[in-house]
């Protein structure tokens, strides 16, 4: 037994030290500059780019045959040329070398520095590469073409610029740590490793199923994976480049927060609010400039959309495209945009940020069986959104909202005093407290009808929208009520006892069966140009003016009563004022109608009329009082 075991040392004992004598051999027979000489002509042959030694030349035969070239540079040396590297170590074949001949194992650059310049025809500083690859991988390619003996290059401590100048992009992948599957032996290339871009770790790998074909500008498979810290991508399709760029395959993306995964993606500015969990999957089509997505399914914050997406890369680049969702859900959202400030009754004094509004164009049409926002809910809804030089327009094709249908557009545009809005709405067969009350926080209107606005203003905030606000509105309602007010039971309890009331009207409703409202807005006064209300037994006219900046009521008018709608003749009649905020309004009727409707103070009210009389009574007064008139003007008025 230990007979065998020291034959067996022996044995691998020769075999090392022959295999040692071997490659000495082979460095006496082979001379250092035919090797370096020899790996240089490949270079050359494999890349098209003649490789410039600006470094020393280290040639090893032990313990591996090594040939280490620093400071190397492919292409032109002046300028950012297409390839540096601080050092290029090429490892050889062993069994070829004791044969007499100089073959490339794998090769592995240390600190290359990879520049790609594309050009505004679409071909970058490295087409000669991709040529000669085409070429040499050809099924039928001469003998003295097929130079790729390589089948492995793997980059350590990388760094790739990439470089359009008429697109001004300009991006930097670093720390790239990457192994290639050369494909010498295969048709297949692949490519796995890592690298950092904008400052995020990213796991990646690719793999091309016809690496020749491919290369030649003809269809082939490809396969793609990355995972980014915010982001998740996979691609499985095919490709080619002629006579233009064409991808086609399936597409899956998720991530955590697809706020994280734009602003790693780029620096530029998002609205706020929202833009949580994000997932998409979709048909990937590119065809020269254009990227399409269809087949599209898509979540963003829990709402799932179907439809189709492109977008135009080259020239004025546009997002478009359809989308339908069961269930739009806007409040991820509202932190964005309030009228009304939480918890307040005054408008939102929130700065409006609409720096997302540069940079990008967009036409979108979206449809819902139903959007919730802030404290309203809309039906059935087609929306469509069109973006062009900062200037936004959501156009309300139809809404089924609110028991009837809404139409209309609202335009915001993004200036220097913050922004500019602009909006024409039509209410149609609508239900005024639930539209009202939900989209401007009024709750004192019940009743259906119509609501038509016409607005614009500019401002930095919602407060300052509503101070600078212009425009006209008109409101047709039928069937309803005014709640918080019961001028029929008021003005009855007037008509008996003139005196009687409190002073508080703000309880119950007053029925109406038509009610006209026309106003026009000018700096954010409202001023009632006709307000008619006729009710079953009374009816109303209204004119002076509101606050919209402060929401408060400024307002007088009549209120007639009669005994029943067949009557015209009014029973009684009683002027009035409206004050206070719209939520909770104060009504006050005119006292020198109360008095002169009062059979005790009605003769005061009369002697009063005489001058003498007056004088009288405030002398009496002024006796018991004992404020002396002094020099007060004492001229009736």
């Amino acid at each position: 037994m230990v007979t065998a075991v020291k034959r067996v040392a022996i044995l691998i004992a020769v075999v090392l030290a022959a295999g040692i004598a071997a490659v000495a051999g082979a460095t006496l027979i082979i001379p250092r500059d035919t090797v370096r000489e020899a790996v240089i002509a490949e270079i050359r042959a494999v890349t098209g780019l003649d490789p410039v030694l600006r470094g020393p030349v280290t040639v090893s035969m032990f313990p591996a045959a090594t040939i280490s070239f620093s400071d190397v540079v492919l292409g032109e040396p002046v300028g950012d040329p297409a390839f540096a590297v601080e050092q290029l170590t090429a490892n050889l074949r062993l069994m070829p070398l004791l044969a007499g001949h100089i073959e490339i194992a794998d090769i592995s650059l240390v600190k290359p520095r990879i520049a790609v310049l594309v050009e505004s025809d679409g071909h970058t500083n490295w087409s000669a590469l991709i040529d000669t690859l085409a070429r040499a991988l050809k099924p039928d390619a001469r003998r003295d073409e097929r130079v790729l003996s390589f089948s492995e290059i793997r980059i350590e401590d990388g760094v790739i610029a990439m470089r359009n100048a008429d697109r001004s992009i300009e991006e930097t992948l670093d720390e790239v740590e990457l192994s290639l599957a050369w494909p010498s032996i295969a048709r297949s290339f692949a490519a796995a490793g890592h690298l950092v871009w904008h400052g995020e770790k990213i796991d990646a790998s690719v793999s091309i199923a016809d690496f020749p074909a491919a290369l030649a500008g003809n269809n082939s498979g490809v396969k793609f994976r990355a995972n980014a810290g915010p982001l998740k991508a996979a691609f499985d399709g095919a490709m080619s480049y002629e006579p233009s760029l064409k991808i086609d395959g399936t597409l899956a993306a998720d991530a955590a927060s697809l706020r994280d995964a734009l602003r790693w993606s780029n620096d530029r500015p998002l609205p706020a609010g929202g833009l949580g969990r994000f997932a998409l999957k979709a048909r990937a089509g590119v065809n020269g400039g254009t990227i399409s997505l269809s087949n599209l399914n898509i979540e963003v914050d829990g709402n799932v959309a179907e439809g189709a997406l492109s977008y135009a890369a080259t020239g004025r680049q546009m997002l478009q495209g359809t989308l339908a969702v069961e269930k739009l859900d806007l409040s991820p959202y509202g932190t964005a945009f309030r009228l009304i400030a939480e918890n307040t009754r005054d408008w939102d004094s929130r700065s409006l940020k609409l720096d997302w509004f540069s940079g990008w164009d967009a036409d979108l049409r979206l449809s819902a069986a139903g959007v919730h926002f802030s404290h309203a809910d809309l039906g059935r809804t087609a929306i469509a959104a069109n973006m062009r030089g900062g200037r936004l327009v959501i156009t309300i094709g139809e809404s089924q909202s609110f028991g009837g249908l809404v139409t209309g557009t609202i335009a915001v545009a993004k200036e220097d005093t913050g922004a500019a809005v602009k909006s024409q709405m039509q209410f149609a067969d609508i239900d005024m407290e639930q539209c009202l009350s939900q989209l401007f926080g009024v709750r004192r209107l019940e009743g259906s009808g119509n609501l038509v606005f016409s607005v614009e203003s500019a401002g930095l905030n919602v407060q300052e929208l509503a101070k600078n606000l212009n425009g006209t509105a008109e409101i047709a309602a039928k069937q309803g009520a005014l709640s918080g007010l019961n001028v029929d039971q008021l003005l009855r309890r007037l008509q008996r006892a003139p005196l009687s009331a409190n002073g508080d009207f703000r309880s119950g409703r007053t029925p109406y069966d038509k009610l006209n409202i026309g106003l026009h807005i000018a700096q954010g006064i409202a001023t009632l140009d006709d307000v008619h209300l006729e009710g079953p037994s009374v009816r109303l006219t209204l004119t002076g003016t509101t606050s919209i900046p402060e929401r408060e009521l400024d307002l007088s008018g009549t209120a007639g009563l009669f005994a029943n709608p067949a009557d015209a003749n009014v029973t009684f009649e009683l002027p009035f004022v409206v004050q206070g905020p719209w939520d909770s309004p104060l009504m006050l009727p005119d006292p020198q109608t109360l008095i002169r409707r009062s059979g005790a103070t009605a003769p005061l009210l009369d002697a009063l009329q005489d001058r003498r009389t007056r004088e009288a009574v405030r002398s009496a007064i002024e006796r018991l009082t004992g404020s002396g008139g002094g020099g007060a003007d004492r001229n009736p008025r």
